[in-house]
C-alpha cells in the first residue's frame, strides 16, 4: 500500500465516489495500483491521538486487500476515543456505503 501524495492527487478525489460512517469518511476513484491518503484533523487531538489514529487505519487498511484505486480516508473528532475494533467496523461501513467493497 504506496500513500497518496501531492495536492493534485487529493483535488482529484473530490469527484469520487464517497461514503462515511459515525467516525469516518472515504473517497476513492479507480487507479492502476492502491494509493491511501489519511486526514486526521486537530479537532481530534494532539499529535499523539492523531498518529495513533492514523496507525490504526494504516494497520485496518494494510489487512483489507482492497482493489486497486486511490483512497482517501479523513478521521472525525470522534474517532479519538475508538478502539481498533470500531475503527474497523467503521471503515468497512463507509467502504461498503461508497461501492468499494461488498
Amino acid at each position: 500500500m504506496l500513500s497518496l501524495k501531492g495536492d493534485q492527487a487529493f483535488q482529484r478525489l473530490r469527484k469520487g465516489r464517497a461514503g462515511w460512517g459515525r467516525l469516518l469518511s472515504v473517497k476513492w476513484l479507480p487507479a492502476p495500483e492502491l494509493r491511501v491518503g489519511i486526514v486526521v484533523s486537530k479537532k481530534v487531538g494532539k499529535a499523539v491521538v492523531r498518529n495513533r489514529v492514523k496507525r490504526r487505519l494504516r494497520e485496518i487498511l494494510r489487512r483489507l486487500h482492497l482493489p486497486k484505486a486511490h483512497l482517501l480516508v479523513v478521521a472525525g473528532p470522534e474517532a479519538r476515543e475508538a478502539g481498533y475494533a470500531e475503527l474497523f467496523q467503521d471503515l468497512i461501513r463507509a467502504l461498503r456505503k461508497s461501492g468499494l467493497i461488498q
